[in-house]
């Protein structure tokens, strides 16, 4: 019998790495039978969409040979359309665009980085108002809806002078679950592409770095975790004052367009280890 070819370190890092997406799905009331059936549909789709042969769509056999799926349920699912998750929806891109302009575009922010209190109507702000901003991005959308959706996600607050207050350095729902899936689906994708083109190609690889100790105290985690939130988000808003920067310089040819994303996160939990160990810097 033949047995499968693949590095024996691979199974163990991809039942480390599930753990906690099992986690979310166990306690969403997502089954093991729903999510084997979704992953049949991806490993499908993977192998169909990235493993042509001279660019030519694979047959059902060769689809199933390479997944181990039953030619069956190939042919079933391929003709199945599957959607592009790269984007992140509609919803969250304008919202996201909308804080962009307001931490980085005059009248809106004092200087980069500082966005200013705005005047909920453009009858008491002029251009410094939140129906300004709303419509320097769309003239379709009320600007009322925006400000319900964005009190409902916390991302502004109203004050008793009728003035709106950006709540956050970045598009980031503090409630809204459908909201907060669509950046985890986002960031946790483009995360683990850059951690499997480094582990696959040969190419130049993507920067991903991360800072791990094994023994500190919850009085120095909590110290780390206030630096990270403070000067973090003053490194990824820098990043993203770059990027607006660079956007309007270099306008690219429709072919050519290219999306980046670039990410910081902080973790902790309990390590019942009963020796000291630190480790600074490791990557993929």
């Amino acid at each position: 019998m033949h047995l499968p070819s693949f590095p024996s370190s691979l199974l163990p890092a991809l039942m480390h790495v599930m753990r906690p997406l099992v986690r979310l799905m166990l306690r969403k009331g997502v089954s093991y039978n729903c999510f084997a059936d979704l992953l049949k549909e991806v490993f499908v789709d993977v192998a169909e969409r990235e493993f042509r042969l001279d660019d030519k769509p694979p047959t059902d056999s060769r689809i199933s040979l390479l997944t181990g799926v039953h030619r069956k349920d190939v042919k079933r699912l391929r003709s199945k359309v599957v959607g592009d998750a790269s984007d992140l929806p509609e919803n969250i891109s304008f919202g996201a665009h909308l804080v962009s302009i307001w931490l980085n575009s005059a009248p809106f922010c004092a200087q980069p980085g500082e966005p200013q209190a705005l005047a909920r109507l453009a009858s008491n702000g002029g251009e410094r108002s939140f129906d300004a901003l709303v419509a320097t991005v769309s003239k379709d959308i009320r600007a009322r809806v925006v400000l319900d959706e964005w009190q409902r996600l916390g991302i502004v607050r109203v004050d008793d002078q009728d003035c709106v207050h950006l709540e956050t350095m970045a598009f980031i729902p503090q409630r809204g679950f459908d909201e907060k899936a669509a950046y985890f689906r986002h960031n946790l994708h483009d995360h683990a592409c850059a951690a499997v083109h480094n582990l696959t190609e040969t190419s130049e690889p993507f920067f991903e770095r991360s800072v791990h100790y094994d023994s500190l105290s919850p009085a120095g985690v909590d110290q780390l975790r206030e630096a990270v939130r403070v000067d973090g988000m003053q490194v990824l808003i820098a990043f993203s004052q770059l990027a607006a920067e660079l956007e309007g310089q270099y306008v690219p040819s429709p072919d050519s367009r290219q999306r980046i994303t670039i990410g910081l996160y902080f973790y902790t939990e309990p390590n019942p280890s009963t020796f000291a160990r630190s480790t600074t810097v490791g990557s993929s």
